[in-house]
């Protein structure tokens, strides 16, 4: 049902790009829009979990994810104001050894990007869209510079702030968690671990894992705060204050945020998963269609989960029908990980008697019965869109 056909996308992020090599791989005419002079993301690291390394494979991107990225050997959960261990969720076993990547978001972009030109499919850059009209004709879109692109199938994955979305949902405000992010890059010791760690205090965390083969450390670091912060990833924030957060944590994250100079800030929505996610020769996916808080690791395995099942089911059926299959077959899963990412914000954040009962239980199941903790998250990391049956 592809060959053919010009598919418009909007955005050449992780969702955008992953679904134009595959619509491209299937015949299809991509053109991907992007505003950005340039395909490049600031600094900032990732995790692909095995549901989102399943798709890279069947793109057939997998073997330069591997060379552009570390193997994940456990995820740590530790007390930040004693550095007593919590728990440790190991992931390294027989049947998921080597899925779990610690990426750079720039480096898993090329990729994408590299595979979709690779593929066939045009990216245009410098293409702000500024409107979008749904209606009883094909998609319409207008840039920024006045220029109107008429386009046969149009995909939004132009992400929390989706144009898509809008036309197909109106406006909805997000409703902010009062909770604000710092994020940076730091040169990384010479002994850092592949391991994907998570400092836990009241009403704050630290996530930290390394990156570019050891070179570089990746600090998310999250703090609970009535104060309202923009939800854009290109501000900047004196570190002072990210120091001062954390000023009770154990010397060892002290020492990594006293490095830092330049953390960018971003506050923390929670957005209603869409209602509408196709409709009028559109369609959304990605962070457009249900965005993530970042507690769970989820939000580019999502995209990349969402790439392939609107690929297969456009090469299946007529656009009309293979968006409410896609939406049908993607809406329960996404909402489920939202629900679970939300849920990990409050887990990480605890305080008094809770922190201390919840902590001992974790600690306590990690020592009788290790393998448990993780058995709970197989229906995340099993999963696997590329093989459904």
């Amino acid at each position: 049902m592809l060959n053919g056909r010009s598919v418009t996308i909007l955005g050449a992020g992780v969702a955008g790009l992953a679904l134009a090599r595959a619509l491209a791989l299937k015949g299809a005419k991509v053109t991907v829009l992007e505003q950005a002079p340039e395909l490049r993301e600031v600094g900032a690291g990732l995790q692909i979990t095995p549901n989102g390394a399943r798709v890279l494979d069947a793109l057939g991107i997998g073997a330069d994810l591997r060379a552009q990225s570390m193997a994940s050997q456990a995820v740590e959960l530790i007390d930040g104001e004693t550095g007593s261990p919590v728990l440790k969720l190991p992931l390294a076993g027989k049947s998921m050894a080597g899925l779990f990547r610690l990426v750079h978001r720039a480096d898993l972009i090329t990729l994408l990007g590299e595979g979709a030109r690779a593929a066939g499919a045009e990216i245009r850059l410098l293409q702000q869209i500024t409107n979008v009209t749904l209606g009883n004709h094909p998609p319409r879109l207008k840039t920024a510079q006045g220029a109107e692109i008429e386009t046969e199938i149009l995909i939004g994955a132009d992400g929390l702030h989706s144009k898509v979305r809008q036309a197909l949902n109106g406006t909805v405000a997000p409703f902010f968690t009062h909770q604000v992010a710092w994020r940076a890059t730091l040169p990384a010791e010479p002994d850092i671990r592949p391991v994907a760690q998570v400092f836990m205090g009241p009403g704050r965390h630290v996530v930290t894992y390394p990156l570019r083969d050891g070179r570089l450390r990746n600090v998310v670091a999250v703090e609970e705060r009535h104060k309202w912060a923009e939800e854009s990833w290109s501000l900047t924030d004196d570190p002072l204050a990210l120091r001062i957060a954390f000023e009770e944590f154990v010397p060892e994250v002290r020492r990594w945020l006293d490095r830092i100079e330049r953390p960018n800030l971003w506050g923390l929505f929670r957005h209603p998963v869409a209602k509408n996610w196709h409709g009028q020769g559109a369609a959304i996916l990605g962070d457009a269609a249900h965005p993530t808080l970042p507690f769970l690791a989820q939000g580019a395995n999502m995209a990349l989960e969402d790439a392939w099942v609107l690929a297969e089911a456009l090469a299946a059926s007529e656009p009309d029908t293979a968006f409410a299959n896609y939406q049908r077959m993607r809406e329960a899963r996404v909402a489920r990980i939202v629900d679970a990412a939300n849920a990990n914000a409050k887990n990480y954040h605890l305080s008094g008697l809770r922190r201390d009962v919840a902590h001992f239980g974790l600690k306590t199941l990690n020592r009788i019965a290790p393998g448990k903790v993780m058995s709970r998250f197989e229906w995340l990391y099993d999963h696997d869109v590329t093989n459904p049956g």
